[in-house]
């Protein structure tokens, strides 16, 4: 492709994992329409779960999630407490005769929690939900922080896929986004799990980091398909400092330009697909034999899914919910998160109430987003 046609093509277009996008979300959606929605839903309605943990061990500049840093874990105890409270209050709302197939626990690092917190927090889910047996229950890993106490806490749960935050393995990008992550400890977290009956394996990828190269991309493909991952997600950075404040602290200058870019990504699916990863959708990779390949993927908060529950409850701060009737959204901040789950039971700050209209804009949107016809570069 020329630097001509990259160029006109490298516009700010909506990337849409739902639609409509948060930002119409209003606070005419509280806590009062949530508990209504709930209560419509059908006995026997399959229900997908995500848990939302907002704390890491160390922030990094890239990253545009709803988490911040802490030292002490003091702050994670008492946000558990709500967290816990506020299942509870879900799971006395939920239909008849549910059948829970997807769990994800995201953050953040929820492998911040102690391996007893682990364990309560999984009695808390199990209490309140009927988990089917086949149910995927998948947990985002900074393999930085992780003890062998923590695996094994999280086998027990239940957990069979994790995801592992990778982004690149040079050292001089890592530097620059505040992420030292080498590949031993990388491998071991991942061995650790595996050993601990966790075999499936997801790792995530960024291109268009400060300093990357597209030889430095090609070299750190080559060392995570040396750890055998099941998938793959290979994002490419959104540079918003205006509303993400920890990216204010990278370099712009260190910045690859569109051209460079675009070829990070052709390197990034070429090395995949010749290794027979297929591509899904945008930005995500699995292998042919994963179902992620085999069937028409869904898209929702976390990226491309075989998830196809009828709704997803979501628990924590600033966590996001669908139903029939349409979406939820939590306070985003722990503290006030922690206010209105006491005072409550419930979180919600805002949403948006789903038209037809609406519904028909997401299908057609999501077909085109989750159909077998782009590719990361496209």
């Amino acid at each position: 492709m020329s630097l001509d046609l990259i160029q006109r093509r490298s516009v700010a277009v909506p990337r849409y994992t739902s639609y409509p996008t948060a930002p119409h979300f209003s606070p005419a959606v509280t806590a009062c329409r949530y508990r209504s929605w709930l209560a419509e839903l059908q006995p026997g309605a399959r229900l997908s779960l995500y848990v939302h943990i907002p704390f890491c061990h160390r922030l990094c500049w890239y990253c545009g999630c709803a988490t911040k840093e802490t030292r002490r874990y003091d702050p994670v105890a008492g946000y558990m407490q709500s967290l816990l409270t506020e299942i509870a209050a879900v799971a006395a709302l939920a239909p008849a005769d549910h059948r829970v197939t997807h769990i994800h626990l995201g953050g953040g690092s929820p492998n911040i929690l102690e391996p007893d917190d682990i364990k309560r927090l999984d009695g808390a889910i199990r209490q309140g939900f009927h988990i089917t047996g086949d149910a995927e229950f998948a947990v985002e890993i900074d393999p930085r922080k992780l003890s062998e106490d923590q695996v094994n806490a999280f086998s027990a749960a239940g957990v069979n896929r994790i995801s592992v935050g990778v982004q690149d393995f040079d050292e001089r990008v890592q530097a620059a986004i505040n992420r030292e992550q080498d590949y031993d400890v990388t491998k071991r977290a991942i061995d650790l799990f595996r050993s601990a009956g966790v075999d499936s394996v997801n790792i995530d990828l960024v291109y268009g980091l400060p300093h990357q190269t597209t030889e430095s991309v090609a070299r750190t493909v080559g060392q995570v398909l040396t750890l055998a991952p099941d998938r793959i997600a290979a994002f490419g950075y959104a540079h918003l400092p205006s509303r993400m404040k920890a990216q204010r602290l990278i370099d712009e200058t260190a910045l690859p330009d569109v051209q460079e870019r675009y070829s990070q990504s052709r390197k990034l699916e070429g090395v995949l697909v010749a290794n027979g990863y297929v591509p899904i959708g945008l930005d995500h990779f699995a292998l042919a034999s994963d179902k992620l390949a085999q069937q028409m993927p869904k898209r929702n908060f976390q990226g491309y899914t075989t998830d196809t529950a009828e709704a997803l409850l979501g628990f924590g701060a600033s966590a996001i919910g669908k139903l029939p009737g349409g979406y939820v959204q939590n306070a985003v901040a722990a503290g006030d998160y922690r206010t209105r789950v006491a005072a409550d039971g419930l979180a919600t700050v805002r949403g948006i109430a789903l038209v037809e209209d609406d519904r028909i804009r997401a299908q057609v949107i999501e077909t085109l987003m989750c159909a077998q016809i782009f590719s990361i570069s496209d």
